[in-house]
């Protein structure tokens, strides 16, 4: 893990790659520091140890549009480049006793929300949601309805899949349970590409796989697609692009590969020998950050990202942020994180379920432990199904929220999407407008080019080539108490 600490004053203390400057001159930063899906990284959470009751913690809240997540630990395979929560396969009988947990911890939650609580959106993550059953699969949904109260026929509902357990039955559970979204890792439709990947897979499965969720009829599909793999070509890239294109997916993600601690790719490149594994590696620090950037292989992920994008927006697809693009004439639709599509909720009113799965409230942001290491992921998820209902009422795990803290996640939640946002706003809910809170940080942005200069007046933007930079526009709004917490945690 990198120690640099930055400060609120010094957004690049290492330097970036600007519009006119030599990416080779010293100093330099990778365009890939951290995928900022989620602010704070659970990698600065900590222990809570006044284990602060839900009720006390809610009651404050607004609670009548709430997100709801139901995460899934569990996975048939873990991919090379995974460092999400999950667990490889389950022994018999976990998955039951797992929906056992979420059951009891569904009631307390419930009860500490409150009866006005109501739901706007829900989503199913992991792991692989579809790595349960079709009669599990039906008991998830009721513990979603029955439990926690949210009409999942009348709220838009996102559901992660993989291609080998995207069956018909499972399918036609989620379609019947009014399932309006559906998202299947592919990575690549190119089968050297995926073994590359560590992710087994044969293009025809995928293929199937594809059919039968149109054949199911849920409204949007979502692709997910991986460059930088090794071996990846501009010309196999496109062969990717087109073969996803072919199904007319409402929607496609492109993320650029990033190698980090503990995961297949992670261990194969700190030893190679024993591992067969390759020395591209971008050095990724416990976050995902680049602790030595590989300027070969930064480049290469920009091209390939550049010649995507511009494939994607030339038949139809209008960009939603770096990695998000959407059909055009398509209908929003909420995402995995509980928000719409790519868009995490900037308000807080995050309900999460499970291990693995974070909340969110004004005041705090909490989870259960984090881990990426299968023996310590085993040992919580064996230390949750054993919990009794009352151990869920408290939160345990988490980070409190000050106003500097939510000034940073509104401002690089709402940067980050291609549309920007409403300076406004911002300082309708924060007193001043962003530049007065992040001088330094707008500077640094505008000097490399990375601003919309000649957007509309009162909107803050990136400019085309900011959105191929968010992974290091994101990072650069840290603050250094996150920085330091992160900079300490100790992967696991």
């Amino acid at each position: 893990m990198s120690t640099t600490t930055v400060s609120a004053a010094v957004p690049f203390p290492d330097g970036a790659p600007g519009p006119h400057r030599d990416p080779h001159q010293s100093p330099y930063r990778s365009p890939y520091q951290s995928y900022v899906y989620a602010y704070p990284h659970k990698t600065a959470y900590r222990r809570l140890p006044d284990r602060p009751a839900l009720r006390g913690l809610w009651e404050r809240e607004r609670t009548d549009a709430l997100s709801l997540y139901l995460h899934i630990p569990f996975c048939e395979v873990r991919c090379g480049f995974c460092n999400l929560f999950t667990r490889i396969g389950a022994p018999d009988g976990l998955t039951g006793a797992y929906l056992d947990a979420l059951e009891r911890q569904a009631g307390s939650v419930r009860e500490a929300l409150g009866e006005g609580a109501r739901f706007a959106t829900a989503a199913f993550g992991g792991g692989t949601p579809t790595f349960l059953t079709a009669a599990e699969l039906e008991r998830l949904c009721d513990i979603a309805e029955e439990r926690m109260g949210a009409d999942l026929r009348a709220v838009p509902l996102s559901v992660e899949a993989s291609p080998s357990t995207a069956t018909a039955d499972r399918l036609a559970v989620l379609a019947g349970r009014g399932t309006t979204r559906l998202s299947i890792g592919v990575q690549s439709f190119v089968d050297a590409e995926a073994r590359a990947a560590v992710r087994p897979q044969r293009r025809s499965d995928v293929e199937a796989a594809l059919g039968r969720v149109r054949e199911a009829g849920i409204p949007v599909l979502n692709i997910d697609l991986i460059y930088g793999i090794e071996g990846q070509t501009t010309a196999t890239w496109q062969r990717s692009l087109d073969a996803a294109l072919a199904w007319e997916p409402e929607e496609l993600y492109l993320y650029p590969l990033y190698v980090r601690p503990l995961t297949g790719l992670g261990r194969a490149v700190a030893d190679p020998d024993t591992s067969g594994g390759s020395d591209a590696s971008d050095g990724s620090d416990a976050s995902g950050g680049p602790a030595v950037p590989d300027l070969r292989w930064d480049a290469q992920r920009l091209a390939l990202y550049r010649h995507g994008r511009d494939h994607l927006l030339a038949h139809g697809y209008e960009q939603v942020s770096m990695r998000m693009f959407r059909r055009t004439g398509t209908t929003a639709t909420a995402g995995t994180d509980g928000g719409t599509a790519d868009h995490a909720c900037q308000t807080d009113g995050m309900v999460g379920l499970g291990c693995g799965a974070r909340s969110y409230t004004s005041a705090l942001h909490y989870s259960f432990d984090y881990a990426v290491g299968m023996r310590r992921i085993r040992s919580i998820i064996d230390d949750y199904v054993s919990r009794p209902a009352e151990s869920f009422a408290h939160a345990e795990v988490g980070r409190w929220m000050d106003n500097d803290e939510a000034r940073r996640r509104h401002l690089l939640q709402s940067l980050l999407q291609a549309e920007g946002m409403e300076t406004a706003h911002y300082t309708d809910r924060f007193g001043a407008p962003p530049a007065e809170h992040f001088p330094a940080e707008l500077a640094g942005f505008a000097e490399r080019g990375w601003l919309d200069e000649g957007g509309a007046p009162g909107r803050l933007r990136l400019s085309a080539e900011g959105l191929a930079h968010s992974d290091a526009v994101g990072p650069a709004l840290f603050s250094p108490s996150v920085r330091a917490a992160m900079a300490a945690y100790d992967p696991r």
